[in-house]
């Protein structure tokens, strides 16, 4: 049972979950929910003790004046502070952050095992996490650590500019004419600031008279699966002089032994894996087991650390204390590998070290590769999958060689691809709606991955990341699915492909849609005995919609083939519908932490829009007489719905249909999105108008609550009704009442889609693809500009 803690108009209750019981021989994870803080208490910044940032010289100091400026101001502003630097100087440092101050800034996202976080806005001075950052996940052997640490040696002094880097130094004793030897931190660089795009996280910082770039890529490749499958991401380090003086510089870089699992009690391996164009660490774990998760973590396949071959390269590995202090004090490594077998709590640092010689006006770079590659990825219906990379490249090696070689040209894409979104977002909705989708598109496509399917096509899975943990969920994958719809329309119909091979072939036994293809990633053994979590109109009519926007996306000759193989299952589908429409009695549906509502006016209208879209369907194969009879059914059934969910009191629509006792009640009719995205025009105008004035006078500080009584909303629900109600002022209050939460709330974690509008604090919903539900008014504005499978202007 998964249990979470909600805030009710001020008050705490508590909702439950059912989990259908684990396949036998294998135990559920954890799948713990954070409760959501009173808000009445005062936010842990989430940072580290200040004398990280000090060094020794602050010891003495360490008072509220040496606070980093995130824990000093609200967080979220852009407000500039100081620390103390090892040699007593004041450090400035800033919070600044455009066009977003992110929750959690995302660092290396592309995999739901390749996801960490920077749980700050500073990059000096906190360890990056597994998207699994609040500690309430934790038991005694758990860590969400995936810890990396950057140093620059600058003229032969060493600065800090990533992460916790703890070191030892030699503290000459007056007394006896000794040394001890104490940990100690380097001074730290001044970040003076984060640029945050959709691909992207650039921090810029200042020290010893140099500028240093650190730029995080995680690529999107829309339309390109093969380098979509790549599961590694890029770190760049530039520097160049900032006084006009030439400066000698060296950069380090490591990972630490717990990106190969949760479990800081297992024992690790770590190798060399050269290869042609790189110089390559590998971390794995001794006892991997394959196609099993460790709190979050895969317990099986090898992490990837390296950096090309050029001059001036050293590796070492060992004690992270050890192997630090030999960078400090030689600005080199000594090649030497401690850590051949070690357990991850004893912090084995697997570095890079690179000399990039004198610095001048121009930058001079060094590119690093984090990957977490894996050969099998899914288990479904008890026949592993293999990455779609092993489709591509001979083995990793040669994978890795290939993205190494790509870094250019993935970053002349990225730019290409962040001006597009930066360019699409203002035009729909001014800088706060880009600032939240350079804040959704990683964490979107970084929920899923890319297989080579039974059939040697290529398949996507996506994992419900942070609540259930299931395989493929239908009503995870429908909030996610406007970023595919806007961006990478085949995409969505690679991640549609196993829900559809499941219901036509795998043995599902329902006449609705399933609600997933597995209980536990990556596990996708599917509900043969049809015990699931059920949610009949919901997920049937998720998938008619989503079926219908990807062939209105594609060409019609392509949308034709493709329907036209699965119509018989959408006729199916459509079939359950008909007989348990208008009204859907007591059912669940995907905002179950709030139960089961029977009635729901939300519900009924996702089910009558699906038939109209089964309508689009049907015309698009030829099956004129079914258009009609669908397109005709659903004109009837929303008539009955308009009538029944008009409250006979007030100004709105009631949150269930008012005959079975829902006066006065309301909730976000998120649901509209989908009648304007494929153009079925039910929802009479005066409706949409009604609702547009009703949602403004309830929204609150930072955002609309998603139903009454209760005071949380969903980003991405909100967005849907952004996307429906787009010619309302509403629109733009919903988005910039979302911006709100995501650039202020004080819980440092990937960006939340479930939190309080009234403190701007979240649950643990974080890191979850259905924030590419962000993208909906961009998915609803794509489809003017392509071909439909039915007339959107008739097709209802």
């Amino acid at each position: 049972m998964v249990h979470l803690a909600l805030l009710v108009r001020g008050a705490p209750c508590t909702f439950r979950r059912q989990r259908r019981p684990a396949p036998s021989g294998r135990p559920y994870m954890s799948k713990k929910r954070t409760p959501l803080i009173d808000p009445s208490a005062v936010a842990d910044p989430r940072r580290r003790d200040v004398l990280k940032l000090s060094g020794l010289a602050g010891l003495a100091l360490a008072g509220s004046a040496l606070l980093p400026a995130e824990a000093r101001v609200p967080l979220g502003l852009a407000r500039t502070g100081s620390a103390m630097a090892a040699d007593g100087a004041v450090v400035p440092f800033s919070t600044a952050a455009t066009p977003i101050r992110p929750p959690a800034v995302p660092l290396a996202v592309r995999q739901p095992y390749l996801s960490t976080w920077l749980p700050a806005t500073l990059l000096p001075g906190t360890s990056p996490q597994f998207w699994q950052i609040d500690p309430s996940h934790l038991d005694a052997t758990s860590t969400n650590a995936t810890g990396m640490v950057g140093l620059a040696r600058i003229d032969g002094v060493a600065w800090l500019f990533m992460g916790d880097g703890k070191i030892v130094r030699d503290i000459p004793d007056g007394n006896h004419g000794k040394a001890h030897t104490v940990e100690d931190y380097p001074r730290a660089m001044q970040q003076t600031a984060l640029r945050v795009t959709a691909t992207r996280s650039c921090f810029t910082l200042q020290g010893g008279g140099v500028e240093l770039s650190v730029d995080f890529l995680s690529p999107v490749e829309p339309g390109d699966a093969r380098r979509q499958s790549i599961p590694m991401s890029y770190v760049r380090v530039s520097a160049r002089s900032a006084d006009g003086a030439a400066h000698a510089v060296q950069i380090y870089m490591e990972i630490t032994g717990d990106w190969a699992s949760g479990d800081h009690a297992q024992e690790v391996v770590v190798a060399r894996g050269d290869s042609t164009a790189a110089r390559t660490w590998t971390l794995a774990l001794a006892k991997p087991q394959p196609l099993t998760e460790q709190h979050e973590f895969a317990a099986w396949g090898h992490v990837v650390w390296s950096t090309p071959n050029r001059t001036g390269i050293s590796m070492q590995a060992g004690d992270c204390l050890k192997v630090r202090r030999r960078f400090v004090e030689h600005g080199s490594l000594d090649g030497s590998n401690d850590a051949q077998q070690s357990t991850i709590k004893s912090m084995p640092a697997l570095a890079l070290a690179v000399d990039l010689g004198h610095c001048g006006a121009s930058a001079i770079g060094v590119d690093f590769v984090v990957g977490q590659v894996r050969e099998q990825s899914i288990n479904y219906l008890g026949k592993p999958l293999n990455a779609l990379w092993t489709h591509h490249f001979g083995d990793w090696k040669a994978m890795l060689d290939f993205f190494q070689g790509d870094a250019a040209a993935a970053r002349a894409r990225a730019d290409t691809l962040d001006a597009k979104i930066t360019r699409d977002a203002r035009a729909a909705g001014g800088e706060h709606y880009e600032g939240l989708c350079v804040l959704a598109l990683r964490q979107a496509y970084g929920g899923t991955e890319l297989v080579l399917g039974p059939d040697g096509s290529p398949w996507a899975f996506l994992k419900e990341i942070s609540s259930d943990g299931n395989v493929s969920t239908v009503d995870v994958l429908f909030p996610a699915s406007p970023v595919w719809m806007y961006l990478d329309p085949d995409y969505l119909r690679m991640l549609l492909l196993p829900l559809l091979d499941y219901a036509e072939k795998g043995g599902w036994p329902k006449t609705f849609a399933e609600h997933d293809v597995g209980s536990s990633y990556p596990q996708a053994s599917g509900h043969n005995d049809g015990k699931e979590e059920d949610m009949p109109v919901e997920e049937t009519g998720d998938m008619l919609i989503m079926m219908t926007a990807y062939l209105r996306r594609v060409p019609r000759a392509e949308a034709r083939a493709f329907a036209t193989r699965h119509y018989p299952l959408l006729k199916k589908w459509a079939g359950y519908l008909e007989k348990n429409l208008p009204d859907p009695g007591f059912q669940n549906q995907t905002d179950d932490f709030a139960g089961s509502i029977a009635h729901s006016v939300n519900l009924s209208l996702k089910g009558i829009v699906a038939l109209a879209a089964m309508g689009q369907v049907a015309e698009l194969v030829g099956q004129a007489t079914e258009a009609t009879h669908y397109r005709q059914r659903a004109r009837k059934d929303i008539a009955y719905w308009a009538k029944q969910a008009k409250d006979p009191k007030a100004p709105h629509l009631d949150l269930t249909y008012h005959d079975a006792g829902g006066q006065g009640t309301w909730g976000t009719l998120y649901n509209g999105f989908a009648d304007t995205l494929l153009g079925t025009g039910l929802i009479p105008p005066e409706v949409r108008v009604m609702q547009a004035k009703w949602y403004r006078q309830q929204c609150n500080a930072f955002g609309l609550p998603l139903q009454v009584p209760h005071s949380y909303a969903k980003s991405d629900w909100e967005l849907f009704t952004a996307a429906w109600l787009a010619d309302q002022p509403v629109a733009q209050d919903l988005i910039d009442r979302v911006y709100a939460y995501a650039n202020t709330t004080p819980d440092r974690v990937p960006f939340c889609d479930l939190y309080n509008t009234v403190t701007g604090r979240c649950t643990g919903f974080e890191a979850r693809p259905v924030q590419g539900g962000i993208f909906a008014p961009l998915a609803v504005r794509s489809m003017g500009r392509t071909s439909s499978p039915g007339d959107p202007e008739t097709s209802a």
